[in-house]
């Protein structure tokens, strides 16, 4: 059985030194002394290969040294499978995710067969302390809650986050962009009477209009409105 500093050696070979050059650009906001420079493909079918003891060793194991090791952690719990133990794990993670990337590549679909206790969940994310656990939060909304699950709730409760931290502006943004193409009707009064944090308001505009959903006649109604 592998322990996790023997884990933490085979990541290490794995690394790709090009790769962790492209990372280092992409993620500023970290050292990238701690990036090894693992592809994501790679790391995926790594988690997939270790044993549910070295799993379970490995994410007792916080905080981490290395961005690599944080994302084989968010690997890991996507593979939990039952909502309470997922959450369980994500609460004790959250709290050491350090960068937008990590924080975006955890999306555990369990969650998603529990919308009632997911939303409820996410309401306490939504107003944490933590930037990226309040990121994380916007991103679960984005991914399981704006097609069948939709409410317009949740778009006011998205527009009425007052942080000024860029990666939570840029989700909220994101998630605006993304119902805009599926909720035209509820998503385009906040854009038009301004209900937005003006730096999240062109934030979406931007965005929506690097969509392939949108035709340019409404892009074009979009840019009028910056």
């Amino acid at each position: 059985m592998r322990d996790p500093e023997a884990i933490t050696r085979e990541l290490t070979a794995l690394s790709d030194p090009g790769y962790r050059l492209f990372q280092a650009k992409l993620i500023p906001t970290i050292d990238k002394e701690t990036i090894l420079g693992v592809r994501v493909p790679r790391l995926r079918a790594y988690a997939k290969g270790l044993s549910p003891e070295e799993r379970a060793a490995f994410l007792a194991v916080l905080p981490h040294t290395f961005y690599d090791e944080n994302n084989l952690h968010a690997f890991l719990i996507e593979r939990i499978g039952g909502f309470s133990d997922t959450v369980d794990a994500l609460d004790s993670f959250l709290p050491y995710v350090d960068n937008w990337a990590t924080c975006d590549m955890m999306r555990p679909r369990c969650l998603a067969k529990e919308p009632i206790r997911l939303a409820e969940k996410i309401e306490l994310w939504l107003d944490d302390e933590h930037p990226y656990t309040v990121r994380f939060g916007i991103g679960l909304l984005l991914s399981f809650f704006l097609d069948r699950q939709f409410s317009p709730y949740f778009l006011e409760r998205v527009a009425g986050i007052a942080r000024e931290e860029y990666y939570i502006r840029m989700m909220a943004a994101w998630f605006f962009a993304t119902a805009l193409t599926k909720h035209e009707a509820e998503v385009l009064p906040y854009l038009k009477e301004k209900r937005l944090d003006p730096t999240v308001h062109k934030m979406t505009i931007r965005k929506a209009c690097e969509s392939l959903r949108l035709s340019p006649e409404k892009k074009s109604a979009l840019r009028s409105l910056l």
